[in-house]
């Protein structure tokens, strides 16, 4: 049905690709205007919020906001895609390491970090994805980035014969890489790492409570676009001249602060997001983005 609009969270299965559930959710609500925020490896499980029709065009702002993981660390090993997909690269003795040297390694992640993604990882290096440069055997170096992780919580640290087991639940800026938390506590404790098991909770506003199997969707499911954005954002409601006024892409008063506005018509419906500019000397607010109804 083409008419179909809001937002879809799927408890993604491990072994298939965030483009997978995109091509059976377009077959199961038979639309194609679908799409995700935030990929997630084959590896991975867990919340992946699609958007469906209008949501589609919503995605940039869910994709930018706060995530959150349950993640199983491999301490002993190296690989060279940063988890155990990848081949082993390099092996070292544990048997040095205590528990405690982990836990005083990892409370060093928290905060704002400078981090280096995975060369796997879907980052677009001269428009091609660096996962597929690997792949075609070019060496891929991706510069450090900001990240912030605004919390990391020990659940477990398991000692095997030769290697150890860390699971963390990680609270987190968009664009933070676990991979490479875990490739890095490896480096700082000279034994290497990898992740092993990795499983998303939470894609601000949407978590894990939320999220419906791929095998049984339909259209019932789907969020509608107000409640979300509702969730996103701080809300104005619209006198019906002024929802007229933005339908054509003028210009009305300007909101209070600086920030994006969702725009309620006097239904209570989402018809548009709203930011403050400057045209000339004075302050309007302007439709940066106008549902289609």
């Amino acid at each position: 049905m083409s008419d179909l609009s809001g937002f879809l969270v799927i408890d993604k299965p491990a072994g298939i690709t965030s483009h997978d559930v995109v091509a059976q959710v377009r077959r199961a609500l038979n639309t194609k205007k679908v799409g995700h925020a935030g990929t997630l490896d084959p590896m991975a499980t867990g919340v992946l919020v699609l958007g469906i029709g209008n949501g589609t065009r919503l995605l940039q702002y869910i994709t930018e906001g706060k995530k959150a993981y349950l993640a199983t660390i491999y301490l002993g090993a190296a690989t060279t895609t940063d988890d155990k997909d990848g081949e082993q690269i390099s092996k070292a003795s544990v048997e040095q390491i205590g528990s405690s040297q982990i836990q005083i390694e990892l409370a060093k992640f928290v905060g704002k970090i400078m981090q280096r993604p995975s060369s796997v990882s879907a980052i677009k290096i001269d428009g091609k994805p660096a996962h597929e440069r690997v792949r075609a055997g070019e060496v891929v170096e991706i510069k450090p980035r900001e990240v912030e992780v605004f919390d990391l919580q020990i659940q477990s640290i398991e000692k095997k014969d030769d290697f150890y087991l860390v699971k963390i639940l990680v609270t987190c800026s968009a664009g933070t890489y676990i991979r490479a938390i875990a490739r890095d506590l490896g480096d700082q404790l000279k034994c290497g790492g990898h992740l092993v098991e990795l499983r998303r909770t939470l894609v601000a506003p949407f978590d894990i409570s939320q999220a419906k199997q791929l095998d049984a969707i339909d259209e019932t499911q789907i969020t509608n676009t107000t409640h979300a954005v509702t969730k996103l954002f701080s809300t104005r409601s619209l006198s019906f001249e002024e929802v007229a006024e933005i339908k054509f892409g003028r210009f009305i008063d300007a909101s209070d602060g600086e920030s994006i506005f969702a725009a309620l018509d006097n239904q209570g419906e989402f018809v548009a997001l709203l930011q403050n500019k400057l045209v000339g000397s004075n302050k309007k607010a302007a439709p940066i983005l106008v549902v289609n109804n």
